[in-house]
Formats: C-alpha cells, structure tokens, sequence
C-alpha cells in the first residue's frame, strides 16, 4: 500500500487566493483529527482549513470537511486526490488565505485538488509491502546460483552467515510466498534447506529496507 513516509507542505496561488496543503502521516481517525485542529490553530487566521483524510489498508475509512466553502468544492475533491493516488493513513488540510476574487464551484475544485498535488508532491510517499524472511541453507556450490536467482528477482537479501555452510536470509514479499520457494527447490535439485521466519511490513527507501 501507499503511504506518506514523511509529510509536507505545498502551495498554489489561483486568482490572489493563496491555497496551503499541509500533509501529514497518520494511523487513526484520533489522530487525523488532532493534526487537523493543530492546523486550524496554526492558521486561524485564514478564511477556510478544509480538510480530508484516508485510513485503513484498503482505504476503509474516509472524511472531508468543506469548512465553509461551498458543498463539495473543496474536502470531496481533496479527498478523490487521495483515493485515486490510492495512499492511505493520511491526513490533508488545505488552507486558504481569500484574496477577493471569487474562483466559483468549478475553481475552487480545481484549486483545491491542485493544491492537495502540491502537498504530495512536497512530501516522501513509500510504498509498505507485506512480507516474510526467509533462511536459505546452503553448501558453496550453490551460493552462486542463489546469488543470480535473487539478482534477478531483485530479492532483498538481509543477511548472509559463512560457516561450514551458507546460510541466507531473504525477504521474500507475500506475492512470492509460493513462487521462490519452489525455484530456490528446482535450482538447487532439493539440496538447500528452506526455514520460514518472522513476517513483517517493510519498505524499501533509498535502497534501504526498513521495518514497521
């Protein structure tokens, strides 16, 4: 799933109005609610702090809050950004300083969902997958053969342990639970020892795993 590893803030001018999105990770509505009332307070002074927010591994839960603009200008367009860039566990507020001109329903969607854009594009957005490590044993004669399979299957190698023999751990994503097992199998005729270890959710940044 996609999620906001590090939020941040954009900003557009549309007609002498100044349009804010502020972009934070979060995991519960709590929280979501919180962060969008520290926003209010941090620009009280503005006409509007429209806000929308995503929860949940499949996108269950949602909200959006117009805050005075018009129905359906301003959360709802903030929020079908965040549906169709399919992130969730997200918080937007958008906030608007007027600047006397009137934008009209057409306008205030377009600048709205822009400015939600500028928001994402200001903050780190991950990709979190679901997966499992995996301990590979095997002798030195098919350490170079498990080396080419995981190079081009781009598996995640976490950590490899010389002894007598070799022992590999990998990450292997949920989708390949069934898939690499049976080619690590076949390529080596049965003689590496396959030892199943702890799932977890991960991603990769900057060619880095990291764990959640």
């Amino acid at each position: 799933m996609r999620v906001v590893y590090t939020g941040g803030e954009g900003e557009i001018t549309e007609k002498k109005s100044r349009f804010i999105a502020t972009v934070k990770p979060v995991q519960s509505e709590e929280e979501a609610v919180a962060f969008i009332n520290e926003t209010k307070k941090k620009y009280w002074d503005a006409r509007h702090n429209c806000s929308a927010f995503v929860i949940g591994e499949r996108q269950e839960l949602t909200r959006c809050s117009d805050d005075g603009e018009p129905a359906q200008t301003a959360g709802r367009p903030m929020l079908d950004v965040l549906l169709r860039e399919e992130i969730t566990d997200v918080a937007v507020v958008v906030t608007r300083y007027f600047g006397g001109v009137l934008l009209g329903t057409g306008g205030l969607v377009r600048a709205y969902q822009a400015a939600t854009q500028a928001g994402l594009a200001a903050s780190r957005l991950i990709e979190k997958c679901k997966g499992q490590q995996l301990l590979v044993h095997t002798d030195y004669n098919g350490l170079g053969k498990l080396q080419y399979l995981f190079g081009q299957n781009h598996t995640v190698i976490l950590d490899t342990a010389y002894e007598a023999d070799v022992t590999m751990t990998i990450l292997v994503p949920t989708e390949q639970k069934e898939t690499l097992p049976k080619e690590i199998t076949e390529l080596t005729n049965g003689s590496a020892g396959l030892e199943w270890g702890k799932t977890c959710v991960y991603a990769l940044i900057d060619k880095e795993v990291v764990f959640f």
